[in-house]
């Protein structure tokens, strides 16, 4: 349904690659999956635009943020993602997907760590937001 949405909107038409904001190795291992992995993927098929969980990692493991006030998530995120091969994402147009936003925190972690690479733009996308 997202893709299908974003299919209509003008400033997602020149997307060359969509990553999804990644867990830890070992969340990941022990959930079993990765939800804006999953999302990022029905997007993917919607758009025909290639997803690439490799590139943007996340080296730390954080404790939940749910407990957290807005300035401790953002101290929270600061040093946690880090971008593998910097280099196949220069001049590129990248979509950021994450299930949901809440504070900005991480996809402003992940967006930091995105634009040191040379990106030419970056869009972002969310299965839902809180307030």
């Amino acid at each position: 349904m997202i893709g299908d949405r974003l299919k209509t909107a003008l400033v997602y038409t020149d997307i060359d690659l969509i990553i999804p904001v990644p867990l830890h190795k070992k969340k990941k291992s022990s959930r079993g999956y990765n939800q804006s992995e999953l999302i990022a993927n029905g997007i993917s098929t919607a758009l025909n635009i290639e997803v690439n969980s490799d590139l943007l990692i996340r080296t730390i493991t954080t404790d939940t943020q749910t407990k957290k006030g807005r300035h401790m998530r953002f101290e929270n995120m600061k040093t946690v993602f880090s971008v593998k091969n910097k280099g196949n994402l220069i001049d590129k147009h990248i979509l950021l997907v994450d299930d949901v936003i809440t504070t900005g925190a991480t996809i402003e972690a992940c967006a930091i760590e995105l634009h040191k690479c040379g990106i030419k733009k970056l869009s972002i996308v969310a299965a839902a937001f809180a307030e």
